[in-house]
């Protein structure tokens, strides 16, 4: 390559390359090949892979990545520049062949996507139109956060922890069919147990929904180490990916073009002669062509991408992974790394106006989630009314009907659940929408065509659901309370990028059955309700609302709620035990709007008002209710459904989100309903959702009774008495508080 001209008069330049540093004067082959871009207002994707000029300026986009990559690192001396190097290549290909419906596992490629965003124009929805603005804005609030975001323009998901890009490409193959939504794939993620196990479920559940392309990075490092793959051979890598699924898989392997002799499998093919490196490009194109025309036929693919990470950087393997203070713009790393990849400015142009063009335009106008996917009207939904005081009732059975009348409306809702429906007393589900399974069997509710998808994994279970929901469907994920926490970290990433969009789209909605008091004989591992803390701790957020229906009439009118939300992750908790019929219906809608209800109210001297969290938990509160009538005490019963609504307004970032919910209850109807002598707030879970209770009382006297530990007991009463929190317990408390 000819000497970088470091200090060009920018007179002239495109407004777009203010920033840029440093500019090449030439580059071999530029006249002939680079004469005119590929893509045009007419022309959306490469038609001949096999073109020498589409092969040409597909290495040019690939280049222009890598140095906006470590441009905009470099500038704030942090990010990540090294692992979407190594695929840059393999990006470059996906979008001048037309395919930019792009997602990504690896949180840690941002800067890459970020920089492909700036490319095809989208970033300037965001005011980011020059390099110097997306220089200025990186890792700043308000701008390119570290870690992918859906509030990007054009960026389909987020991407934080490990191993979750999967089902976003996944849930786009369902909503989206004869779209392909290829995913990256790290060699360092690949180590997370779920993304081969959701793969393989999911190409046995949907055997003709195989428009999703995995692409291996396999770059042999990890964040600070040698992947643990990095050791396998090719056939070795090949068969574990057909193993798990997969009928094509490509592997385009940089070593096989080198002509520099790096030691090593893991080679960087920016070191190759220009003729090698149009070889390995025209391979790569070749391939990625195949591989994308089979797997929108109907065969699941992958590619497996084999190239040194910190391919083209300032660096290679681990050390190019992360950027620290000591890295700047001035640091010869950086600069001679800079230097190595700069373009000129005819390369730029045609790189700008190729990603302007693939696909139909920009990403930000073009890409699926940037617009509110159809679902059908559900209209008026079938409810139950159960009468007060009567049969008691199992609520989860109660919400099953409903789930199944939304099922049956919208042939794409989709139910998922590891630990199946029929153990939390909603078989009702399976019965009417059909386990998704590639055997029929009546016995089971089971067969090809269903609507209920059980991977017997919390994660795939959460994710597919989650990202259903975040690419426009309606879902709901279905999970025991004790095994939840295995997919909240996706289901968590998704209700975040979901108080970020600039789109509606339904709310991801869950309920969570079986708690820990209902889950005595299996012993403590399966009594986790210190998973309704983490939950709690979400409400914060500003888009999260945790439902607590105390009965079969309520439940169902939370479900109806939530299905009227967007942007929101709605989590409900019940029980799939029979239990009585407390409310109505209307009472019901009530309470979830306005977050609590009393349940029972008698006079006598002195008051204590029990606010309590959950359903099962007021059998006990409400036979203390009776004992302390005895003592002559006035008793308060009221049922905390919606903590979100007992917050003050200035506890949540409810304004800083997408489709925002501000409505809070008021100073004077809050001590209505918990102005009392004594509080007593009580939780069959932590106490964590009884907070806003606790902040807004004004009670002089006031005490928690929640969950403790957990321990093997044939009753859910011996599961009280083991946590102190037995009505006998209950009566001495409140007695004690009142003076008594």
């Amino acid at each position: 390559m000819s000497a970088v001209i470091e200090a060009i008069d920018m007179e002239g330049i495109p407004a777009f390359c203010q920033g840029i540093q440093y500019f090449a004067p030439s580059l071999p082959d530029l006249e002939r090949l680079g004469d005119r871009a590929c893509l045009s207002e007419t022309v959306h994707a490469v038609a001949d892979p096999a073109d020498a000029r589409a092969v040409y300026q597909t290495l040019l986009a690939a280049d222009a990545l890598r140095y906006l990559t470590l441009q905009v690192t470099g500038a704030k001396s942090s990010g990540h520049p090294g692992g979407f190097a190594s695929s840059a290549d393999a990006y470059a290909a996906m979008v001048m062949l037309g395919h930019t419906n792009i997602v990504t596992e690896v949180g840690h490629h941002a800067p890459g996507f970020y920089s492909a965003m700036f490319l095809d124009t989208s970033l300037e929805d965001m005011g980011i139109r020059s390099v110097k603005d997306m220089r200025e804005r990186f890792r700043e609030t308000h701008g390119l956060l570290g870690h992918l975001s859906g509030a990007i323009p054009g960026l389909l998901a987020p991407a934080g922890p490990l191993g979750q890009g999967q089902h976003f490409a996944m849930a786009g193959a369902l909503l989206h069919p004869g779209k392909l939504f290829p995913v990256t794939i790290g060699d360092g993620g690949l180590g997370e147990p779920y993304i081969m196990s959701s793969f393989q479920h999911f190409c046995t559940a949907y055997p003709h929904a195989t428009n999703f392309l995995p692409i291996l990075v396999w770059n042999g490092y990890s964040q600070e180490h040698h992947s643990m793959v990095s050791t396998w051979d090719n056939d070795r890598m090949l068969g574990y990916w057909r193993g798990h699924g997969f009928k094509n898989v490509h592997i385009v392997n940089a070593k096989d073009f080198d002509d520099r002799n790096q030691p090593g499998e893991y080679v960087d093919s920016t070191l190759f002669s220009w003729e090698k490196r149009m070889e390995f490009t025209a391979f790569l194109l070749r391939t990625a062509a195949a591989a994308a025309q089979q797997a929108l036929n109907g065969e699941p693919t992958a590619i497996i991408m084999k190239q040194l990470k910190g391919a083209g950087v300032h660096a290679t393997g681990s050390k190019s992974h992360n950027l620290y203070g000591h890295h700047t713009l001035e640091s010869e790393d950086i600069k001679s790394g800079l230097q190595r990849r700069a373009l000129p400015l005819r390369a730029w142009e045609l790189a700008r106006e190729n990603f302007r063009r693939a696909g139909g335009g920009p990403a930000v106008k073009t890409v699926v989630t940037e617009f509110e996917l159809a679902i059908p009207e559900l209209g008026t939904l079938p409810l139950t009314e159960y009468p007060v005081g009567k049969e008691n009732r199992v609520p989860t059975t109660a919400f099953g009907e409903v789930a199944a009348a939304v099922g049956k409306r919208d042939s794409r809702f989709l139910v998922t659940n590891a630990d199946g429906n029929e153990a939390s007393a909603m078989a009702n589900i399976n019965q009417a929408l059909t386990i998704r399974h590639p055997t029929l069997d009546e016995l089971y509710f089971q067969g090809p065509g269903g609507q209920v998808y059980e991977p017997l994994n919390e994660d795939a279970c959460a994710g597919l659901a989650a990202a259903v929901s975040l690419f426009g469907g309606r879902s709901l994920w279905c999970s025991y309370e004790s095994f939840a926490v295995n997919g909240l970290p996706i289901w968590q990433t998704v209700t975040q990028g979901m108080a970020e969009l600039r789109r509606k789209t339904p709310s991801t909605v869950t309920l969570f059955t079986a708690g820990a008091l209902e889950q005595g004989r299996n012993g403590w591992t399966h009594q986790r309700p210190e998973i309704e803390a983490y939950f709690a701790a979400m409400v914060r957020n500003g888009n999260v609302h945790t439902l607590f229906p105390v009965d079969a009439n309520m439940i169902q009118t939370a479900y109806q709620w939530a299905l009227g939300s967007y942007n929101k992750g709605i989590v409900i908790t019940a029980s799939k035990s029979p239990l009585p019929v407390r409310t109505t219906l209307e009472q019901g809608r009530r309470a979830v709007e306005e977050g609590a209800i009393v349940l029972h109210e008698s006079e006598g001297k002195g008051r204590v008002v029990f606010a309590v969290v959950g359903d099962m938990m007021l059998l006990p509160v409400f036979e203390a209710a009776q004992a302390l009538a005895q003592h002559g005490t006035g008793v308060r019963i009221v049922s905390v459904v919606n903590p979100r609504r007992l917050y003050r307004p200035s506890d949540v970032s409810w304004d800083t989100v997408s489709q925002p919910d501000g409505r809070f209850m008021d100073d004077d109807a809050f001590d209505r309903l918990f102005g009392a002598d004594a509080l007593l707030a009580v939780s069959g879970g932590p106490s964590a959702s009884l907070e806003p209770v606790l902040l807004r009382s004004n009670a002089p006297k006031r005490d928690v009774f929640c969950w403790k530990r957990g321990e093997t007991a044939a009753t859910p009463g011996q599961l009280f008495d083991l946590n102190g929190m037995n009505a006998n317990l209950l009566t001495q408390r409140a007695l004690a508080l009142l003076g008594r």
